[in-house]
């Protein structure tokens, strides 16, 4: 009952309000036809005796005039009539004249001209009238005055409302039908359906071919109806959701991950003591809590020096230490491999060519070949970890965009997800790459390809269809290439909430005062934070300058402001990152020399890799975030920011060339290349009121909860899924029809 009535309420409604609009058009149509109907009728009337009446009047006949006025009342529709001269008194009238009718009326509406009428409804004591008036002259052309007619349009009423019932008995007919015979058609086709659903699965239970196939439906239809029980709406992702999911659709599966970051670095420190680092990597900080949720085997590069000495001959250690939830497998690389493959191909080439940040892609050949036998060694470790010829495989960025199709060639039933976690560049861009058509192939090779924002999925499929022979399916947004489909598909990445890091920290006011002792200010410093790699993408020099302009138009600040950059060194064997290294330390000092005084400097820089506990400090104790990236695929420093912001203060002024810009719109959006804009950004956060810092950050803290990693990767895994049960459906079905060719 509830279904139907879920059907028929919109039906109802959709008809109830093309009865209305039918009732209007027709009831106002009607009333015109009638009132032009009397309009005519009383014009008729005086123009017929209007030489009669003129020829009375100007003979002075009062008594031959009403005579007239009375004929022309004759008629069943007219109720009085009278004639009233241009000062407004009445020289003839007929004896029912109504009181409340006066000549004056007539004589100021009415036209002077001989040629135009005046007509107009009005309502007296005894029910609607239609008042008529037509200006009479002498045969000379001198104006006599106006005859006013009083008609009766009371019927005019009785038929629109007789028009008003049958319209609204009409459509109610017509809606009561509509809605009986769609009802009907829909519950008979329903009940068909489900009887014939019965019939095949019933016979089905009797064909052994048609098992694996029945087995198959009836697992798509309970993981379908569990989403449907536990729909996104009201429900926080958490761990356990994204767990339970998993479990819904992975049946406790392993989950295989391919990095070329570990998530886990182990070094020993100069006492011999070995040391778990977490590396800066936005993509660590993302996938990391997912991998601990799913369980599963990440296979990333050994780059740690202790790395070694802790996994087993294969490479292998179990992480979290302490909790050990997911197996982490280690690729070793010579010197050369890491070389071309990583400091080459991907970071001087792959890299520079997707970010719009002014920096000239580099491509070499031996880079290249470095980097596709990288991935392949990658691709086959990640074939030995599977357990299944079906497994679910996420493929995590722009290091191996060759190994989905050497997974795809080694497991052609997986289902591959890759992630490319950085900007794709537009068709054209992207065409400066030599080895263009070998990355697209490669990629295609992956059921699902994902990217942080729409732009970038348009920009990809605008790549394949000019350089690669494919068909593209914009309507599903897919990509047909050899046979095989990949969908492209947006999937905004986040942190996980609730936060462990922001949980794990101490209080606000501890934060602050420890940073305050740290940096030796006093207790009203105001305080702005940058957390980057050092890389040129990051816009760190823009940032700087961005401080140096504040400085000098708002000297209210100087003395009391501090902007701390805490900058991991990164990739330093490439030379543009060393210049950058070098600039920055330089820009820095200049503005420290330019604008502090004693022990107070404005700028204060730390180059060093710093741990989450100690990332998240900062983060707490500032007045101000500053993520001015020229060019980023999502940014998280900006989400982190927010997680660690439980005391709803703090304000985070936020690039718009990050995909992080449009999801925060409450974030303070600047252009960083634009200095007065994000110098006069900078000046309002910092006086910006509590309210207004806790309005804005109550919104943001309640997006980023709402859509955090655990959505995130919940939507990719699910889709995976999708797709890898559609698969087994049509494997299914290939080898039942085979079976039955077989005995037939």
């Amino acid at each position: 009952m509830r279904d139907s009535l879920r059907y028929a309420l919109p039906v109802v409604l959709g008809l109830a309000l093309l009865s209305g609009l039918g009732y209007l058009v027709v009831s106002a149509t009607s009333r015109r036809w009638f009132e032009e109907d009397v309009r005519l009728r009383a014009e008729l009337a005086l123009r017929g005796a209007r030489a009669a009446l003129s020829e009375s009047w100007a003979r002075g006949d009062r008594l031959g005039l009403s005579r007239l006025l009375t004929d022309i009342t004759n008629d069943e529709r007219i109720l009085a009539a009278a004639a009233c001269a241009p000062d407004g008194s009445t020289f003839a009238q007929t004896g029912d004249f109504p009181a409340e009718v006066r000549c004056p009326t007539f004589i100021r509406s009415a036209s002077g001209s001989q040629k135009r009428a005046w007509n107009a409804v009005d309502r007296l004591a005894s029910g609607s009238v239609y008042l008529s008036a037509l200006p009479i002259a002498s045969a000379a052309g001198v104006p006599l005055g106006v005859v006013g007619i009083v008609q009766d349009i009371g019927f005019i009423e009785e038929r629109d409302a007789v028009t008003r019932r049958a319209v609204l008995w009409s459509f109610g007919a017509m809606a009561l039908g509509a809605l009986l015979l769609s009802t009907g058609v829909a519950r008979a086709s329903f009940r068909r359906f489900r009887g014939e659903l019965r019939a095949i699965l019933k016979g089905g239970d009797e064909r052994p071919e048609f098992q694996p196939l029945l087995r198959d439906v009836r697992d798509l239809a309970l993981q379908l109806a569990a989403e449907a029980r536990g729909g996104e709406a009201g429900r926080v992702w958490t761990p356990e959701r994204l767990r339970d999911l998993l479990h819904e659709h992975l049946r406790d599966e392993k989950l295989v991950m391919v990095a070329n970051r570990e998530p886990y670095i182990h070094e020993r420190d100069p006492s011999g003591t070995m040391r778990v680092l977490h590396p800066a990597s936005g993509l660590v900080t993302a996938l990391e809590p997912v991998m601990r949720a799913c369980s599963g085997t990440w296979v990333a590069h050994g780059s740690g020096a202790g790395d070694r000495e802790v996994s087993d001959r294969s490479g292998r250690v179990r992480v979290p230490p302490g909790e050990e939830s997911y197996t982490l497998r280690r690729i070793w690389l010579s010197r050369e491999e890491e070389q071309g493959y990583y400091y080459g191909f991907a970071n001087e080439g792959l890299w520079p060519l997707c970010h719009i940040a002014h920096a000239r892609p580099s491509f070499r050949e031996e880079d290249f070949e470095h980097y596709r036998q990288v991935n392949l060694r990658f691709a086959e470790a990640v074939c030995e970890e599977v357990d299944r010829d079906d497994p679910i495989i996420l493929v995590q960025d722009y290091h191996f965009a060759l190994a989905p199709r050497f997974i795809r060639e080694r497991l052609p039933r997986a289902a591959i997800l890759t992630f490319w976690h950085i900007p794709w560049p537009n068709a054209e861009q992207f065409g400066i790459c030599p080895f263009r058509e070998e990355l697209l192939e490669g990629l295609l090779g992956s059921s699902i390809v994902g990217f942080h924002v729409q732009a970038h999925c348009n920009n990809f499929v605008e790549s394949v269809d000019r350089y690669l022979e494919a068909r593209v399916d914009r309507e599903r947004t897919a990509i047909v290439h050899g046979g095989e489909t990949t969908l492209v598909r947006p999937y905004p990445i986040s942190i996980e909430w609730p936060n462990r890091w922001a949980q794990r920290s101490p209080p606000h006011d501890q934060c602050r005062a420890e940073v305050l002792r740290e940096l030796d200010l006093p207790g009203d410093a105001l305080i702005g934070v940058g957390v980057d790699r050092l890389d040129y993408t990051k816009g760190i020099e823009e940032r700087l300058l961005a401080v140096e302009q504040l400085l000098a138009r708002f000297p209210q600040f100087r003395g009391r402001f501090t902007f701390v950059q805490l900058a991991a060194p990164s990739r330093t064997a490439i030379d543009r990152y060393r210049q950058l290294n070098d600039s920055v330390e330089q820009l820095a000092a200049r503005i420290n020399t330019r604008f502090g005084n004693g022990s107070y400097r404005p700028v204060v820089l730390h180059r060093r890799h710093h741990e989450p506990p100690r990332v998240f400090q900062f983060l707490r104790a500032a007045d101000l975030c500053y993520v001015s990236s020229l060019h980023d695929g999502m940014n998280l420093v900006a989400k982190e920011f927010i997680a660690a912001r439980d005391d709803e203060r703090g304000v985070l002024l936020l690039s718009q060339f990050t995909g992080a810009a449009r999801e925060l719109s409450e974030a303070l959006i600047v252009n960083p290349y634009d200095l007065d804009q994000a110098s006069s950004a900078l000046a309002a956060a910092l006086t910006m009121s509590p309210r207004e810092q806790a309005e804005r950050m109550r919104a943001l803290r309640a997006l980023v909860s709402e859509f955090n990693v655990y959505r995130w990767a919940g939507r990719m895994l699910t889709d995976a899924a999708r797709l890898r049960q559609r698969d087994r459906l049509s494997h299914r079905l290939g080898a039942g029809l085979a079976a039955i060719e077989g005995v037939a």
